[in-house]
């Protein structure tokens, strides 16, 4: 299944959270998070999507990410953008207690962004996700999400990584353009 994205910040990355990520950079506002801190702002980030797809009430979500997705998104983009999500009645909630594996190292981007990308192991579907953050007066916020069901013992391919082309997030297609996509 392809995912579609939600972009204004940072995405994930690969391998198990307990893997050491490059050396972070010299700015601290922009230091690589230790791995209880990976794991909290993956868990948070699926959590506050799941309250908002259960409850089709985007607000929140919108209003805890960084200033440039708010300025790319609305609370009603957003419904549009994950209804398919919302359609399959995924229920996210595992995540609070299933820890995410991530498949590739967290790494900040040439532009400070942070990516973790990786899933979370179930039964019968797991959950991909990619998300990038964006350091807001020295927190990451979320700046881009790609979240979908796999279905469980397959190879499934992890989330695809985000752009910020500009384009509407909306756009379904297999690359995912600036603003706010998901599976």
């Amino acid at each position: 299944m392809r995912l579609r994205w939600v972009l204004i910040a940072v995405l994930v990355g690969s391998a198990p959270v307990g893997v050491r990520a490059q050396e972070p950079p010299a700015n601290p506002a922009l230091a690589l998070p230790d791995a209880n801190k990976i794991v909290l702002l993956v868990r948070t980030a699926l959590l506050t999507l799941n309250d908002a797809v259960q409850t089709g009430n985007f607000t929140v979500l919108r209003d805890k990410a960084s200033p440039s997705f708010q300025a790319a998104n609305t609370a009603a983009q957003l419904g549009m953008i994950f209804q398919k999500l919302a359609r399959q009645g995924v229920d996210l909630s595992a995540v609070s207690i299933i820890t995410p594996q991530l498949t590739s190292k967290p790494s900040i981007d040439a532009n400070g962004r942070l990516r973790l990308k990786g899933y979370f192991a179930g039964t019968p579907v797991r959950i991909d996700f990619d998300l990038l953050y964006e350091a807001v007066a020295g927190r990451w916020r979320l700046f881009g999400i790609a979240v979908g069901p796999t279905a469980s013992g397959g190879a499934g391919a992890p989330a695809a990584a985000p752009t910020n082309k500009g384009t509407p997030a909306k756009n379904p297609a297999p690359k995912p353009k600036a603003g706010a996509n998901k599976k």
